[in-house]
């Protein structure tokens, strides 16, 4: 008997039976199925890609294709609102300009405070709120019209500068809250002021006693004063706690003042705590300090109410409320 094997009805069998079906050959007929089938697939993606680049070069548009595409691209532009499309660029341009406008100059503010001063005047007394309001709101509008016909080339029988137009239309406009805030304007109702006076004729004011601070010397206060002058601050928005803050607050606009900017020289005081009468439109409160500006001082009122004046003027109290100082600057 041969090792590993044996002779059977003359056939010779080898012990290592199935040696051809082993892993190893398994494994190479595998492999050599997955190379076949890769193979497959690359030549037809191959040949898919080859046949489509052909089919892009041999493409063509037939006459009646293109001219139903130019006919639907014309179709779309003539379609298309060029009107308002002008419109909206022009809207653009326009807010595109009026963001480049720089803030209302102080001169221009100061111009627009005394023209509303002189269309409530000009109402001759009306103390109702609504019609005051109506009055500024017309006169606000009538000028927002002129500034815009300036701005668009008419320029006939106007007093606006071509140069401050965009700026003014603007202020009234735009910026018109944060400019009433500004300078204060403010319309009450009417109010009337009681003050109990029962000082005998000929009593000293000066012996009166001044909440706050002492008043240096160069604050020249002068009790039951009013003087009269342009406002560079509006005492409506603007309360000090005592005479003295006041007129430090005057001294110290004076000495920041800006280049071509009034300066104050003349501060206004509320020391009365029900508040301070005036003959205008507005409601003074109790601190209210006004800062003013004139190159000759001048009093509105002294002391006392004329009798004459009080006649017109029947809410009057008889003693001036306010106190006043010129200072030099």
């Amino acid at each position: 008997m041969a090792r590993g094997g044996e002779w059977l009805g003359g056939v010779y069998r080898s012990g290592r039976r199935g040696k051809w079906c082993s892993y190893k050959w398994a494994t190479i007929i595998v492999c050599s199925i997955n190379t076949v089938v890769a193979f497959f697939v690359l030549h037809s993606l191959f040949t898919s890609l080859y046949m489509y680049n052909d089919y892009q070069k041999d493409f063509r548009y037939s006459p009646d294709q293109i001219r139903t595409m130019e006919d639907s691209i014309r179709i779309r532009k003539g379609s298309e609102p060029t009107e308002l499309i002008k419109l909206v660029t022009q809207i653009k341009d326009k807010l595109l300009v009026e963001e480049k406008v720089v803030e209302a100059p102080h001169s221009m503010k100061q111009k627009i405070t005394d023209e509303i001063i002189a269309t409530l005047r000009g109402l001759e007394g009306v103390v109702n709120a609504t019609l005051q309001t109506e009055a500024v709101e017309n006169w606000r509008k009538a000028k927002v019209e002129e500034a815009n016909k300036v701005i668009h080339g008419n320029k006939s029988n106007s007093s606006i500068a071509p140069e401050e137009a965009v700026a003014l239309a603007r202020a009234l406009e735009i910026d018109w809250f944060e400019l009433s805030e500004e300078i204060g304007l403010h319309i009450p109702v009417e109010v009337i002021n009681k003050e109990h006076y029962d000082k005998p004729d000929g009593a000293e004011f000066e012996s009166e006693i001044i909440a706050g601070k002492k008043l240096p010397p160069e604050c020249h206060a002068e009790l039951h004063t009013d003087y009269d002058g342009d406002a560079v601050r509006w005492g409506l928005t603007h309360l000090k706690e005592s005479a003295y803050d006041c007129c430090m607050a005057c001294l110290d606009q004076a000495k920041h003042a800006k280049p071509g900017e009034k300066k104050c020289n003349i501060w206004v005081y509320c020391p009365s705590e029900t508040g301070c009468y005036s003959p205008d439109i507005y409601q003074h409160k109790h601190q209210e300090c006004w800062l003013k500006s004139s190159e000759n001082p001048r009093l509105n009122f002294k002391a006392r109410y004329s009798e004459s004046f009080r006649n017109v003027n029947p809410n009057a109290p008889l003693v001036v409320p306010w106190m006043s100082g010129v200072v030099s600057v």
